[in-house]
């Protein structure tokens, strides 16, 4: 028997810690939330301008759904910042500024580290020297730089305190979550979806007298998830109503309204970045020259009054509905904005069409380094929010047969396997340290 290890599942949307104990059994952490406890926590910062006593501004740090509610209590003061995990491996961020004071990415991830551990409350008051990290196989991003993005983690993690900090693929950690109801060797195919990456790992489990014997096959992993699709859906929904496509007039002639306003949708964390930077001036002064200058004031409502949170909650109902209706209505309402469409399960499928694709391709790598086809796969263990999307379940159903794939503990798995590793006798096999 080990001492308790904690399996942390750093993602792109939601965090999870859990914890292991000498007998092998994990339980997952609850947190302390406004409306009660929780335990997925939103992986968003909020820095919440207030007054104290004395009539002092100071910025108060919250985290997960405290961090939304002050936000959503005072929009217009409170910097609010999510998904800021897709910056881990980009050596294009340095840093952000708030009031002057700057942020490098492991600064973001410390504080909130350090406002989980104060939300867990007296389960977490002593946490034990050994940590196991959940850590993508392909970060996100055009050219992510994977050391530097653990080094960052490691900077954070080593202000909480912790002695042994090793880092093991997430869907080699939901593997372990599900090999447990395993009772006899299979061929498993984990599939773990996250807001930023997707992952997929094959693994040969073999039960054996001192145990389940465990044996690393093959993986591959690509950029895309949850967040893509949601950019898809901006994209083609959203951005045409707040200038995308349009015109305005400059020195005489008609000009397209830069794309790169636009892009800025892909990740969440860049609105704020958008509205602090250089070009929010230009985006402005667009309104006075634009051939349809209603639409570029909407941009500027959303970006001026932090709507993207709203923005970012009608996306996620419109795929949530769609993963149960052929036909849902997209409903997107702040301040003086009001968006609606209705829109079918096809049309949303043909605008993901190449996120799909590049999940295949994933699929088919992962197989390949396996040295092993289809057939060779017994059983499909899909986790992850973006695994309820019928289009992508689709992608292991036409493979391998909906009588091998199994779901559940969708945003669970993950942290309570990590933290099943660090109860394995050979650590260096499934986690490795930096350095």
């Amino acid at each position: 028997m080990t001492s308790p290890t904690i399996g942390i599942d750093f993602g792109t949307t939601n965090t999870v810690v859990a914890i292991s104990q000498p007998d092998g059994e994990t339980h997952v952490m609850t947190l302390e939330g406004p409306d009660g406890p929780e335990k997925g926590y939103r992986s968003a910062l909020g820095f919440q301008l207030v007054h104290n006593a004395g009539g002092v501004a100071e910025r108060v740090i919250t985290a997960g759904p405290w961090a939304i509610e002050a936000y959503l209590e005072d929009p217009l003061e409170t910097r609010f910042i999510q998904s800021f995990k897709n910056f881990a491996a980009s050596a294009a961020f340095i840093e952000t500024v708030i009031d002057s004071k700057r942020y490098r990415f492991e600064d973001l991830l410390a504080a909130f580290l350090k406002q989980v551990k104060h939300y867990g409350g007296a389960a977490m008051a002593d946490l034990p020297p050994r940590v196991i990290v959940g850590r993508p196989v392909t970060f996100a991003g055009g050219n992510p730089n994977e050391q530097l993005a653990l080094e960052r983690y490691q900077a954070a993690f080593e202000q909480l305190g912790f002695e042994d900090i090793r880092y093991a693929y997430e869907p080699v950690g939901a593997a372990f979550y599900f090999a447990r109801k395993l009772d006899k060797a299979a061929t498993v195919l984990v599939a773990d979806f996250g807001g930023g990456t997707s992952d997929f790992s094959l693994i040969r489990f073999e039960p054996t007298p001192q145990g389940l014997r465990s044996t690393a096959l093959g993986r591959a992993g690509v950029g895309i998830a949850g967040d893509a699709f949601d950019y898809r859906i901006i994209d083609n929904l959203v951005s045409p109503e707040l200038g995308k496509g349009t015109e305005y007039r400059a020195f005489g002639k008609l000009l397209p309204i830069p794309q790169r306003y636009y892009t800025a949708f892909a990740k969440w964390e860049q609105l704020a970045l958008l509205r602090a930077s250089r070009d929010m001036k230009d985006i402005r002064s667009l309104v006075r020259d634009a051939e349809e200058p209603e639409k570029v004031e909407r941009l500027v409502e959303v970006l001026d009054d932090n709507h993207g949170y709203a923005l970012y909650r009608a996306v996620s109902d419109l795929k949530m509905a769609l993963s149960s209706q052929d036909e849902a209505q997209f409903v997107f309402e702040a301040g003086d904005i009001d968006i609606r469409a209705t829109i079918s399960r096809a049309t949303f499928e043909g605008w993901i069409a190449p996120d799909l694709a590049a999940m295949e391709a994933a699929v088919d790598k992962a197989l390949a380094e396996a040295g092993i086809d289809a057939g060779g796969v017994d059983r499909v263990f899909l986790t992850g929010g973006t695994s309820f999307v019928p289009a992508v379940r689709d992608i292991f159903v036409s493979r391998f047969g909906a009588e091998r794939i199994e779901s559940g503990s969708e945003f669970e798995s993950i942290a309570s396997g990590l933290a099943l590793i660090g109860q394995e006798s050979d650590l260096d096999l499934w986690s490795e340290r930096l350095g």
